[in-house]
């Protein structure tokens, strides 16, 4: 396992392992620099930011960048199901860059969000169809391609230079990250937890 400062990357990566998927973390420690011809989005040449992991796949590579957040959820009185508002906030840079290296890398890769969950508690079934347990605390998995995510996203925090998806959507255009690594404009297939 690479070094990960992160428990969301440790668990993530940890994930990866155990369901035998072909990866390659990223170093986080250092920065690329892109010529300012590169890509729009970068158009000064600033320094990328690093995403997670390379992952391989038959049906297409992945470059992903993990956001790790907490879960909070709550009972809903009228139903008694469970509730809650999932995170999918990310920065300016978060969108830029990996904009800028789905370009670079080609046709071959897609750029993906992972949102990894960290739960006080096993998350009930009905907010997450992909769970999992590592180091004693609970993980949900929910995984949004970067262009679906660039085409609903709205602004959270000018200040803090941050967007977000609205809640129904992020629910439309999120899958299980198992899903979404198996798919290639084909069919859902089941998600599987560890």
């Amino acid at each position: 396992m690479a070094q990960r400062r992160f428990h969301y990357e440790q668990a993530f990566e940890h994930y990866l392992r155990a369901n035998r998927v072909p990866y390659v973390a990223v170093d986080e420690a250092r920065k690329a620099l892109t010529q300012p011809h590169m890509h729009p989005a970068k158009p000064s040449g600033d320094a990328l930011k690093s995403f997670d992991f390379v992952v391989y796949s038959p049906q297409g590579n992945l470059l992903l960048d993990v956001k790790g957040r907490k879960c909070s959820t709550r009972r809903s009185t009228a139903s008694g199901h469970a509730a809650g508002r999932l995170e999918s906030w990310v920065t300016d840079d978060d969108v830029e860059s990996l904009s800028a290296w789905q370009h670079l890398f080609g046709e071959a890769f897609r750029a993906v969000f992972v949102f990894l969950y960290w739960c006080a508690a096993q998350p009930p079934d009905s907010l997450f169809q992909e769970i999992f347990s590592y180091r004693d605390r609970w993980y949900a998995l929910r995984s949004v391609d970067l262009e679906d995510y660039k085409s609903h996203m709205v602004r959270r925090s000018t200040r803090w230079q941050t967007w977000s998806v609205p809640t129904e959507a992020f629910g439309r255009i999120s899958r299980p990250f198992e899903v979404h690594r198996l798919m290639h404009e084909s069919p859902v297939v089941a998600a599987r937890s560890i």
